[in-house]
């Protein structure tokens, strides 16, 4: 065959596509599983931040959430559990759950058994930020009221302003804060300092600059743990 030729030069061209598609395809495909295994480390790790539980290393990060995560749960929107088998709240897609209305959403529960006894109930959350998704896990206490720790995180916010939500000075206002104000659900509000929910909910400080982002974590905290309303009024009966 001609090399000079357009019908050689189009097949050689042809050819290097499919051995260079062929070459990336068997590349990622074997460099998925540790991609998929980093990213459920990284979400055992904000699940157990929100419980205040720091691993010993990367590497123990699977061992460490094991320890303490004792029960997946999945309720349904009358405080129901549905599903308890392993991983079946781990699991659940909150950026695709979210998207569903209200009847057909997953609401995932992870419970956890800390080293003095106490038990834990870590809530996923799911929202919007400024400039793309936000997103975190709330860790309530078995009174079904009281917040244990938070932990948030994002996308694409702003360094040095609406970012500031994945740091401990934000997320720790959260801590005793409660959800309940006369056995009514009031969420916690995230406030411009100095100013106050008339609502006469619990409230944290927003970050300074980021309106939209502090806002977002408000409605966030609200249209999401609303949902488990039912599921937290159970547990208040518990301890009565």
């Amino acid at each position: 065959m001609n090399k000079n030729s357009n019908s050689y030069q189009i097949l050689y061209s042809a050819i290097m596509v499919v051995l260079v598609g062929a070459v990336l395809a068997l590349i990622y495909m074997s460099l998925k599983p540790k991609q998929d295994e980093n990213i459920a480390n990284d979400t055992r790790n904000q699940i157990l931040s929100a419980l205040h539980i720091v691993a010993p290393s990367e590497a123990e990060i699977p061992a460490t959430y094991e320890k303490y995560i004792t029960q997946d749960l999945l309720v349904d929107h009358e405080g129901n559990v549905t599903d308890s088998t392993k991983n079946c709240a781990f699991d659940v897609d909150m950026k695709k759950n979210m998207k569903l209305a209200e009847s057909e959403r997953l609401l995932p529960v992870m419970k956890c058994t800390l080293d003095d006894g106490s038990v834990k109930y870590v809530i996923p959350v799911y929202g919007a930020g400024l400039w793309g998704p936000i997103w975190g896990y709330v860790a309530i206490d078995d009174d079904g009221n009281t917040i244990y720790g938070a932990d948030f995180s994002h996308e694409g916010e702003t360094p040095g302003l609406g970012a500031r939500i994945t740091e401990d000075a934000f997320q720790d206002q959260f801590v005793a804060k409660e959800l309940y104000q006369d056995g009514e659900f009031k969420n916690v509000s995230v406030m411009k300092k100095g100013q106050q929910p008339t609502d006469g909910s619990d409230y944290v400080d927003a970050i300074s600059g980021a309106t939209i982002t502090s806002r977002g974590v408000s409605a966030m905290m609200h249209r999401c743990l609303k949902a488990y309303d039912p599921f937290f009024k159970k547990l208040q009966s518990k301890t009565d």
